[in-house]
């Protein structure tokens, strides 16, 4: 049992010195040439326009949810009018940054652990690096940039989507005045929410991506890797978003509150 334990620590120490390794070489690349503008403009679309449907559907009926739920508790003491303030700084400062991450480590973890994967068990990456391109740049740059810009706008978006779905539940459901839920979802939002809502994103997006690409070009074992390697990715990024969300909330809550 021991021997296996030590074995296990030393192979999560590797994964460990690897990614270090993997995002020192990104940051080396962002600042030097060659880039490749074409795959940044197409790994843009890829992680924010084919995220998008998900990521509007998860805001809109979370906000629906929390809206219906909050309603019900919220009516028991005369309250109803507070229920777009509940819900916008829930969307605002919680669920809509952690919910978009989980979407997209998802979608997008899956899919960039499922194509790098299968370049490397292709040999596709050895024959980059025989061509003499760097794969870090041509194939991780593109995509945690990508991750980076995309998935902030992605949760501005499903914030604001799970504002208007919280406004079609009250006003259907509880028979509040439109003016009334939105002067109330303008009241519930200070400042230092906003700024929390909108840094996490980056490092949540960076998180998601940089895990995809580790994952996908540290591929092995034929096909079976490939599959492995999309549900590790999926795993490992929807408990770092988690982990990392809970990091950075502690930080912003010390540096901002």
């Amino acid at each position: 049992m021991k021997p296996k334990l030590i074995e296990w620590i030393k192979a999560a120490l590797l994964e460990v010195q690897e990614y270090v390794h993997m995002i020192g070489q990104f940051g080396r690349a962002i600042v030097s040439r060659p880039l490749y503008p074409r795959d940044i403009v197409e790994q843009f679309e890829a992680v924010g326009i084919g995220s998008l449907t998900v990521v509007l559907l998860t805001g809109m009926f979370t906000g629906m949810v929390l809206a219906l739920n909050s309603g019900f508790t919220l009516d028991q003491f005369g309250a109803r009018s507070m229920i777009g303030r509940l819900v916008s700084a829930s969307m605002v400062r919680e669920l809509g940054p952690v919910l978009t991450g989980l979407m997209v480590a998802g979608r997008v973890g899956s899919g960039i652990a499922a194509e790098l994967g299968s370049m490397m068990v292709t040999d596709q990456i050895a024959a980059l690096r025989a061509l003499g391109t760097d794969p870090i740049r041509k194939l991780v740059v593109p995509r945690i940039l990508a991750g980076l810009l995309m998935v902030p706008l992605l949760t501005v978006l499903s914030g604001g989507i799970g504002m208007v779905g919280g406004w079609i539940v009250t006003v259907l459901q509880f028979h509040v005045a439109g003016s009334v839920y939105w002067n109330s979802v303008v009241a519930g939002l200070y400042m230092q929410d906003v700024w929390m809502g909108l840094i996490k994103p980056f490092f949540l997006g960076f998180t998601i991506v940089s895990i995809g690409c580790h994952v996908g070009l540290r591929t092995r074992g034929g096909t079976q890797g490939v599959g492995r390697s999309t549900t590790n990715a999926v795993v490992a990024s929807s408990v770092a978003v988690i982990a990392v969300d809970f990091l950075v909330t502690k930080l912003l809550i010390v540096l901002i509150y």
